[in-house]
């Protein structure tokens, strides 16, 4: 799958710190896509989701709380997050900013199943056709049709063309090329891997809590518990509004580098709690690069993470943006 982006004009300079927000005027707007109509809400999904969303308020209720929960879900933020959706569904599998070995592929790739964000191959399928149609009519989840429908209202309602593996293979032949992640589109197998280390997680969190109370049963299930809210549930709630955020908020609000066919914008608030993604607008100028920070205060831990891993020989074949490319040698 190739991106047909033409190339972007550079915007204002180093003075230039913000731009007036871009939200959508009434000429803007556009219907939602034809491949979701008549809209028909995927209630499996949206059952699975509004039941993480409602555990992952239990947070407020004191008994459920624990530092050790907190902190792992505060890990799990980086681990899961980060590595799982940012580097490996993101940068790698979608848009090959990097190559790695095979078993750091497989890796980050099960580590993006355990966000409930869906699939590997239906992810990189979703994001490759928002790269083709962004912000036109056929775009999945662009906010001009509506700010709930960018952000979150796209994930549950059906998609004529994003319903069945048949239908979205064109946009990602290569990754179902391997047997590992054709098998993750069969059965919904990439769901029991969410469950698997949901229970994992739980499971942890009681024996931790065996432990340091001194074998108390009921602190052990009031671990098992805290983990299960904090470690798995607010964590996935945070993870998946971080990534839909940079679907709605980075195409309304922000400043733009470049000139692009598209509203998307760079969003700080956005960059800071998706780990770089809310550089929005450089990277819709240049969607193969890892680095979707450009200029010296656009902070990206994504892309330093991927350099160290240049560093030490695991990340190979790193595509930079033009504004890190070294200079020609005459």
């Amino acid at each position: 799958m190739t991106n047909t982006l033409e190339e972007p004009e550079l915007l204002g300079t180093d003075d230039d710190l913000t731009s007036p927000p871009q939200t959508p005027s009434e000429s803007q707007k556009i219907p939602p896509p034809e491949a979701t109509r008549p809209l028909k809400v995927q209630w499996q999904y949206a059952i699975v989701l509004g039941l993480v969303h409602v555990v992952a308020l239990l947070g407020f209720v004191g008994w459920f709380f624990t530092w050790s929960g907190l902190l792992v879900g505060i890990a799990g933020h980086f681990i899961f997050g980060m590595l799982g959706i940012t580097i490996g569904y993101h940068r790698l599998l979608t848009h090959r900013g990097f190559t790695c070995p095979v078993w750091l592929e497989r890796t980050l790739a099960i580590l993006g199943m355990c966000n409930l964000q869906d699939s590997p191959a239906r992810w990189v399928a979703i994001h490759r056709m928002h790269h083709q149609h962004s912000d036109k009519q056929p775009d999945p989840h662009s906010p001009l049709v509506g700010f709930l429908w960018g952000h979150c209202g796209w994930v549950v309602c059906r998609h004529q063309d994003l319903d069945t593996t048949r239908h979205y293979e064109r946009y990602v032949r290569d990754l179902l090329r391997d047997p590992f992640y054709l098998q993750l589109e069969r059965r919904q197998g990439w769901f029991f891997v969410f469950v698997a280390h949901a229970m994992v997680l739980t499971a942890i969190g009681a024996a931790f809590g065996y432990l340091v109370s001194g074998g108390v049963a009921s602190e052990a299930g009031r671990y098992a518990a805290s983990w299960a809210v904090w470690a798995v549930a607010v964590r996935t709630v945070f993870v998946l509004h971080g990534t839909w955020s940079v679907n709605s908020l980075a195409h309304l609000f922000g400043y733009r580098n470049y000139e692009t066919r598209d509203e998307s914008t760079n969003n700080w608030l956005v960059a800071l709690f998706s780990h770089g993604e809310g550089w929005h607008n450089n990277h819709h100028a240049e969607p193969r690069s890892a680095a979707h920070g450009h200029r010296w205060w656009e902070y990206d831990m994504s892309w330093w993470i991927i350099r160290s891993w240049e560093m030490v020989g695991l990340a190979k074949n790193v595509v930079r943006p033009k504004c890190m490319q070294p200079p020609k040698s005459n």
